[in-house]
């Protein structure tokens, strides 16, 4: 397995939005990408150690009775560090992702090697035509196919990496790259998008 050609993407449903204010993770789905295609999956509902709300069971479909039951964060989390590995991570809206990754992974003293890139900022300069830059959207004007729930982990994943698949080959045909390093990716969400012209002249 390439480890330069070979991403992971993530997707947490949580408790609510900072770690810094006690919230946990209540679900982590992921794929991982090698070679342009998605080979592996990974699932799983963790408890988080208290109930969750009726905002948050009604906007995931995520239920305290699905929960009950469920392994503990620090069980899946120990999983789940298995699984990234040190390969690179991709997320939609990446800092929020990042944050509970840090924080669930750091309460079981588990760390990652891999760098972030986020499919959200780089969709903004990609498609600065699109009605905004919120997942579904961004699958409904990329003309993805798309028949699941979002807000489930694993379903927000997928659709995840292939978005970012796609927008990996309009790199491409734009910058007349054909390979398309990590590190690039990274440079383009940092790129002013009145810029983004310069950027692929550039490459």
């Amino acid at each position: 397995m390439s480890k330069a050609n070979t991403v992971i993407v993530l997707d947490f449903e949580t408790t609510g939005l900072s770690p810094d204010h006690g919230d946990r993770a209540i679900e982590i789905g992921a794929v991982r990408i090698v070679d342009g295609e998605i080979k592996d999956r990974f699932q799983q509902l963790m408890n988080p150690g208290r109930p969750i709300d009726d905002f948050i069971e009604s906007y995931t479909g995520i239920t305290n009775d699905m929960l009950e039951n469920a392994p503990p964060c620090k069980e899946v989390m120990h999983d789940f560090a298995d699984f990234i590995g040190d390969y690179n991570l991709v997320a939609h809206n990446a800092s929020f992702d990042k944050r509970f990754l840090d924080a669930e992974l750091s309460k079981i003293t588990r760390n990652y090697t891999g760098q972030f890139a986020c499919s959200m900022l780089m969709a903004r300069r990609l498609y600065q035509d699109a009605p905004n830059h919120q997942l579904g959207t961004l699958v409904r004007h990329s003309k993805i196919r798309s028949d699941g729930v979002f807000h489930r982990a694993l379903y927000d994943s997928e659709m995840t990496a292939k978005l970012w698949l796609i927008m990996l080959e309009d790199i491409r045909e734009r910058s007349k790259v054909s390979s398309i390093p990590f590190k690039l990716t990274q440079k383009l969400t940092k790129t002013p998008k009145k810029a983004v012209s310069q950027f692929f002249d550039g490459c």
